[in-house]
């Protein structure tokens, strides 16, 4: 065999040796990522802390009142019992220390754990927030695909101004016409709360009321506790969809102005497989974004919508705690929804990874 043979023969053993180095390219990328949320929950840590620190007023005072914070003894006990009489940098490292051993504190409004507390309160936003992001989502992707493809006709005009109005009507001022039309007028929708007063909650499996009637075989259970989740649902999903429908409109025109979506429709292929197989596909990147920005915000957001409907989530003990100066109860919350965010940018994250490979190759 001669030499220039040999020189054009492609080489096996580098592409191999080049694979061994490479390794595992996406279990490097989500190493790095969760490596990544970890040093954010610290600083979460950090801020919740400091901030929850500069709010003005006596927490001894919001939470023994005027005449017991005026009695020394009374207040240094407090004080003592709750850690506010030493050093913040002390204080700080303390809570850190707790932290690690799964103790957020007690509240001193509940005189209960704060971890109990959240973890009784936040199934019930769960179940509001994953109810309004599911319906969301198809409801956002279908409209914003549907105006991006009538763009410019009567169908894409409507579909805009609907979705501005949307993001435009404050949350508690629908969620009180909502209520007052559904309830007070109509009563076709029941009253606040998670379950009617006829009603026992559910042997508690996953906290969520609808899923653990279901595995129960409650059947009425469930569809009071359905009955329930219509009107805050209904409250979240409409400003949702005004979002994700202006979105997906923005990233679907994009995509359509692909070469390769051209030559896909050109080939005669159905609208259903442009759509599905090259149009969603390729926004699916800032679809997908959006769509945790937008979980994320329901999952913290919820405070007001929690408030009217009597709704017994992260969003009213947030209320309860800051009416009352809590600092373990508003500095539990902020924790709490500092990392759920951060659970829900960190899950995005990898669904980028298996969605495009060119992110975890870079």
């Amino acid at each position: 065999m001669s030499t220039a043979s040999r020189a054009v023969r492609p080489s096996r053993v580098r592409p191999a040796a080049r694979e061994g180095r490479t390794g595992h390219p996406f279990l490097r990328y989500a190493l790095r990522r969760v490596f990544t949320s970890l040093l954010l929950v610290l600083g979460v840590t950090l801020v919740t802390f400091i901030l929850t620190n500069l709010v003005p007023g006596d927490p001894v005072a919001a939470s023994l009142g005027q005449r017991a914070a005026e009695d020394p003894a009374i207040v240094a006990r407090f004080r003592s019992e709750y850690g506010l009489d030493q050093p913040l940098v002390a204080q700080y490292f303390t809570y850190l220390g707790n932290l690690l051993h799964g103790n957020l504190g007690t509240s001193t409004t509940t005189h209960n754990a704060v971890t109990a507390d959240l973890a009784s309160a936040l199934p019930a936003t769960l179940e509001i927030a994953l109810a309004a992001i599911v319906l969301s989502v198809i409801i956002g992707v279908m409209l914003g695909t549907l105006a991006a493809y009538r763009r410019g006709k009567v169908t894409d005009h409507v579909l805009r101004v609907v979705s501005l109005a949307g993001l435009s009507v404050p949350t508690f001022w629908l969620a009180l016409v909502l209520y007052y039309v559904f309830y007070y007028q109509l009563h076709i929708a029941p009253g606040s709360g998670r379950l009617s007063p006829d009603f026992t909650t559910p042997p508690t499996v996953t906290g969520l009321f609808t899923v653990d009637a279901l595995l129960a075989g409650q059947l009425d259970t469930f569809l009071d506790a359905a009955a329930h989740l219509f009107l805050p649902v209904l409250v979240l999903t409409l400003y949702t969809v005004g979002l994700l429908t202006r979105f997906v409109r923005t990233a679907v025109l994009e995509i359509l102005d692909q070469d390769y979506v051209r030559a896909a429709r050109a080939k005669g292929l159905p609208i259903r497989a442009v759509v599905f197989g090259y149009v969603l596909r390729g926004a699916s990147i800032p679809i997908l974004t959006v769509v945790g920005l937008a979980f994320g915000s329901l999952l913290s957001g919820t405070v007001l919508v929690e408030s009217i409907f009597s709704w017994p989530g992260i969003g009213s003990y947030a209320y309860q705690a800051a009416s009352h100066l809590d600092l373990p109860g508003v500095m539990g919350v902020g924790l709490v929804i500092g990392i759920m965010y951060l659970l829900v940018n960190l899950i995005v994250d990898l669904l980028y990874g298996v969605i495009d490979p060119r992110v975890r190759l870079a």
